[in-house]
């Protein structure tokens, strides 16, 4: 059985059993030695990870490759980073309660089971893990009514996607004999044709999974339920769990669907453009900040998802690379929405960001850093994010996208340089309250990593590229 390669997700998942036992019994406080506890345990799952062989585990249900160890790593740091954001901001709202780190921990778990499904049916135990932990962090904040519609609406309209992929799942089975992806695989690929049953059940399964990455026009649930979960569960949202739903796309489309890139390829174009339009011109508008990323959030998914419309390593590699950089860049962001505080009040407007430049400048330094950056301008990250996924578009002559891709930055940037506007030339509304610790090491990482890339690229590309090639091979 091998189940050793698993032990990554086993070490985590008994780790949150522990630390929800360790939360209950006493009668004091625990909400800070738990988080603590499940930073350790994230820190201690990602050496693990790294150092987990290849193989297949549960009868082919379970695989660890190089793939799986990327996603399984940016995961992580993205469930880390959320938890270093909430820990100060829950405490201030009121809201610090032992729960909100075992549900992260727990959905971490999902999401890693997710990346190393190598069957429908353990895909669905992940994604159903993860999807009911964030439900319940969504409406977080109970006593708030915009938490609990944000959780709410996100249930509902998870719910629907749990059904589409179910359904889709269960025609898979049907038509091809197995929910295995290799089994899924060699149906798909022999030669007396592709039954519409298979194709039907990978439409389904694919558009469950455009609704966890909110790609058009399954979006419809994110500006709501970011603007209304707690920030640092919008932080969230917006990071590990979209790396996770993206790198599952990856492998469901690239794996036991490869052989129909013709007809898939064509969805994912649509999707991408649409996204790419959606997120950019949507955007424009919107006064609530954390509104602002949602659409900002569709229109990256939409650039992701054109490396995945080219179907080829080259444009895999960008796509897994992509979502590492955007990772990052996102972090920074809410680490300046998380210290978004005035006399203890949490302020989540483009206009209460007035003035920075001339009362926080350190934080204004590394917001425009982090605007730039989602904008494109080099040489920071985000420039060669988009780069590599312009440059596999064009090579297998997907224009159409590319210039799309390049006229949405434009858009996009415009807005991300109306924050920038409002920091430097706006009337200032007052100083912020200080920062925490920990978000500002947060801020100072997240500034780093876009600010230096340009000089040490190599390392996270070849990673990228191995995990590719993992995937492939």
């Amino acid at each position: 059985m091998n189940w050793t390669l698993a032990l990554p997700e086993i070490l985590l998942a008994v780790t949150g059993l522990v630390l929800l036992l360790a939360g209950v019994i006493p009668k004091r406080d625990t909400t800070f030695p738990v988080t603590m506890g499940t930073l350790g345990a994230l820190l201690v799952t990602a050496v693990l990870a790294m150092a987990t062989p290849d193989g297949s585990a549960f009868n082919g249900q379970f695989v660890s490759d190089g793939f799986a160890r990327f996603a399984k790593v940016l995961i992580l740091l993205g469930a880390a980073t959320g938890l270093m954001l909430a820990l100060d901001w829950n405490q201030k709202q009121g809201i610090a309660r032992f729960e909100f780190p075992i549900l992260v921990l727990f959905s971490t778990v999902g999401m890693m089971v997710m990346v190393s499904a190598s069957d429908l049916i353990t895909l669905y135990m992940g994604l159903e893990l993860l999807s009911l932990s964030l439900y319940v962090l969504g409406s977080f904040d109970r006593d708030n009514e915009r938490s609990a519609e944000a959780g709410l609406k996100y249930f509902v309209l998870g719910a629907l996607a749990s059904g589409l992929y179910l359904y889709g799942a269960s025609l898979t089975y049907g038509f091809a004999g197995s929910t295995n992806f290799s089994a899924i695989g060699s149906a798909v690929s022999g030669g007396e044709g592709v039954s519409l049953g298979v194709l039907v059940g990978m439409t389904f399964v694919t558009a469950a999974l455009a609704f966890k990455i909110s790609a058009v026009p399954f979006h419809m649930w994110t500006p709501d339920v970011y603007e209304g979960a707690p920030t640092p569960v919008t932080a969230f949202f917006a990071s590990a769990p979209k790396v996770a739903a993206v790198s599952l796309l990856v492998r469901v489309l690239a794996d036991p669907f490869a052989d129909l890139a013709a007809q898939w390829q064509g969805v994912i174009w649509l999707a991408s453009l649409g996204s790419m339009l959606l997120g950019s011109f949507a955007a424009i508008r919107q006064q609530n900040i954390k509104r602002l990323m949602a659409y900002s959030s569709i229109g990256h998914v939409g650039y992701a998802l054109m490396g995945l419309a080219v179907a080829t390593d080259v444009g895999l590699r960008a796509v897994m690379l992509y979502m590492a950089i955007y990772l990052v860049m996102n972090a920074g962001v809410f680490a300046v929405l998380v210290s978004m505080r005035r006399q203890g009040r949490s302020l989540e407007r483009v206009e209460d960001l007035a003035g920075l430049g001339r009362t926080d400048p350190t934080m204004a330094i590394a917001m425009v850093v982090f605007m730039f950056s989602m904008a494109g301008i080099p040489p920071l990250a985000g420039f060669f994010s988009k780069l590599y996924i312009f440059l596999a578009a064009v090579q297998e002559g997907f224009w159409v996208l590319a210039v799309v891709g390049v006229l949405t930055s434009v858009v996009g940037a415009y807005y991300y340089l109306r924050i920038i506007k409002v920091m430097y030339f706006d009337t200032s509304a007052g100083a912020l309250d200080p920062r925490s610790a920990s978000v500002s090491l947060v801020l100072v990482g997240a500034g780093l990593f876009n600010v230096l890339f340009f000089l040490f690229p190599a390392p996270i590309v070849a990673a990228a590229g191995a995990a590719v090639a993992a995937l492939a091979g």
